[in-house]
């Protein structure tokens, strides 16, 4: 349930094009430190407010019935900041560096019953505060909720009418910054009759202290209080399980590769050499296998087009996810504030726009596709489209509450002109260059005009049977780290451990290779030769059983609610396993293309 109602002023300003390249390293106690003398106003600016639980639904702080100032005064933000639903603002609290306050009022306020029950319902679900100071975040809970028994059953009510902040410097800069409500007591919201008024005075105090720690960065990673939960550990268990599992794949395919397609290869040529003075009609008598469809194996398959476009996108987002996961490994920006892997993902996105179109071009034009502008406006609309419905329906959900996390109309214009004016281009560029140098498809067997009747297959031969093969077993391999994953993008835990990330997305990759491979054999030798799109779908359903794991996770796993969080939630769940379809397709049929290849050619034909 929504409690909040729009919000009294609207005034943010947004940087220009340039942030959107400068804003990629930006993260609160990093960037930006200021260097105070004592007595310096130190502004502290108020942010958002949102249930505990639901860590996508965030509302402006001063759309409660709090302590306001005459005219809100917004801080520019940077676009990560504002991806993130941050809407800063300056508050009535006045702070100077190094000058205690032992307890002074913010304000008096007279509130009317609609407005106490406003603050009931925040308080019942939870709402905590997010306050910045000097580019530190400090949060705390609006208010208390007490339950007790059964019978007799107790339900109280209290708001924090009174915040202790907590401010530690080294020389002239601040190094760490808290809020408490320890030693108080929270101002009780019951028994309020419906014609009444509630009186309230707002207090506050500061209490400064010198630390030796010289920089922020050396304080305790996850240390902002105890507030969240601290920084997820290392977790051999998932570790172990994906690293026996690549190996039994690796092992199984290895022995397809060393002992099968050996003893096949020298069946088929000994056979070939016994029928050599036979006429080549008769090539096919007596053969069975994945040798028999040599004629009908490299046949092109229907709809290349958007089987083209899916590899040129697949092989974006295969670029996009390790470009991110090695800017993490470097440095390059700190993972714990989204604010900034969404600059960077939006940036990254839009500068590999000319690997899709590069990829789809080239592959279309060697497989015989003629229209490749159709191409080319396939490719740039086959994530660009589902994305911008999925995200209309859930800027629109967030817009219709007051949630922060609904874009402003001029963030919405710039990352259009970004698509428009960069990523979109991009594309036509790499499909131009991509046409221009495709080589013939240089196929190692012949094909005939007629294509050869396909014998009934068996039940475990069936794309059914091979999607859920194919998509589990990479899905079971990266199925514990995927929790942890969840953990951090939609809740509250922190992820840093990076190397292992990059590690189980190789293992990702390298299980849906080699799965891909003894799929597509098992299919060749049922003389199926329709290997092309059952490639793309076999490891490509792995998306599906991360959608299906996504929908176990917020039913079993969270505490997530509400239409807002839940429309969020599953919007962009669905996108996530689209994209890992798009990926892991494309690793998938490049795979199963090479092996293919690598028997064919190993295969005597003359």
């Amino acid at each position: 349930m929504t409690v909040l109602g729009p919000p009294r002023s609207w005034n943010c300003q947004w940087l220009p094009l340039l942030m959107l390249l400068l804003s990629t390293s930006h993260e609160p106690g990093v960037a930006g430190v200021t260097h105070y003398k004592a007595g310096d106003p130190v502004i502290l600016y108020v942010n958002k407010v949102g249930p505990y639980h639901n860590p996508q639904e965030t509302y402006h702080y001063y759309q409660l019935p709090v302590c306001c100032p005459e005219k809100i005064r917004h801080k520019s933000l940077s676009l990560g900041e504002v991806l993130d639903g941050d809407r800063m603002a300056e508050s009535l609290y006045e702070i100077r560096f190094r000058e205690n306050v032992e307890k002074r009022i913010l304000c008096h306020m007279q509130l009317s019953s609609a407005q106490v029950e406003q603050l009931r319902q925040a308080i019942e679900e939870l709402y905590y505060f997010e306050f910045v100071v000097d580019d530190l975040p400090l949060r705390g809970f609006v208010g208390y909720m007490e339950e007790s028994g059964f019978l007799p059953h107790s339900h109280k009510i209290g708001l924090w009418t009174h915040l202790d902040f907590h401010l530690e410097f080294h020389g002239d800069r601040i190094i760490f910054a808290n809020v408490s409500v320890r030693d108080v007591k929270p101002h009780s919201l019951d028994g309020l009759r419906p014609d009444e008024f509630l009186g309230l005075t707002h207090t506050y105090s500061v209490r400064w202290s010198e630390t030796s720690v010289e920089r922020r960065s050396d304080r305790r990673r996850g240390d902002d209080g105890g507030f969240f939960p601290r920084t997820l550990e290392i977790h051999w268990l998932s570790i172990i399980n994906s690293m026996v599992l690549v190996f039994l794949l690796v092992g199984f395919v290895a022995v397809i590769l060393m002992r099968v397609l050996r003893n096949d290869l020298a069946r088929y040529n000994l056979d070939e050499e016994t029928t050599s003075a036979g006429s080549g009609d008769d090539f096919d008598q007596g053969d069975n296998g994945w040798k028999i469809i040599h004629t009908d194996v490299f046949r092109f398959p229907p709809y290349r087009g958007l089987l083209c476009a899916v590899l040129g996108v697949g092989a974006q987002f295969l670029a996009l996810g390790t470009g991110i996961i090695v800017m993490a490994l470097l440095g390059m920006f700190n993972v714990h504030h989204h604010g900034a892997i969404n600059s960077a993902a939006i940036l990254l996105y839009a500068l590999t726009c000319c690997i899709s179109g590069y990829v789809s071009s080239h592959f279309y034009r060697q497989i015989g596709g003629e229209r490749w502008v159709w191409n080319i406006i396939l490719t740039t609309s086959l994530f660009s489209v589902p994305f911008f419905l999925t995200w209309s329906v859930v800027n629109s959900v967030h817009w219709a509450n007051g949630s922060t996390q609904a874009l402003p109309a001029t963030t919405i214009l710039l990352l259009l002109t970004v698509w428009l004016l960069v990523g979109f281009p991009l594309t036509v560029i790499g499909g131009i260059f991509g046409k221009n140098n495709a080589n013939p498809f240089d196929a190692p067997c012949r094909t005939k005009n007629i294509a050869r009747e396909i014998p009934p297959q068996p039940w475990y031969k069936s794309t059914l049977i091979h999607m859920t093969v194919g998509g589990f077993l990479p899905f079971s391999a990266i199925s514990v780290e995927l929790y942890y994953i969840f953990a951090t993008v939609w809740g509250r835990e922190q992820y840093t451990l990076y190397g292992i990330l990059f590690f189980v997305f190789a293992i990702l990759l390298s299980v849906g290779a080699c799965i891909s491979i003894a799929l597509t054999y098992f299919q060749l030798s049922g003389e199926d030769y329709r290997w092309w799109w059952r490639s793309v779908l076999s490891v490509g359903s792995t998306g599906l059983f991360i959608f299906l794991y996504s929908v176990f996770y917020y039913a079993r796993r969270s505490n997530m609610s509400g239409p807002v969080q839940t429309v969020e939630f599953f919007g962009y769940s669905l996108l996530t396993g689209y994209i890992f379809f798009l990926m892991l397709g494309t690793i998938s049929f490049f795979s199963s293309l090479k092996f293919i290849r690598y028997i064919y050619v190993n295969l005597k034909m003359d």
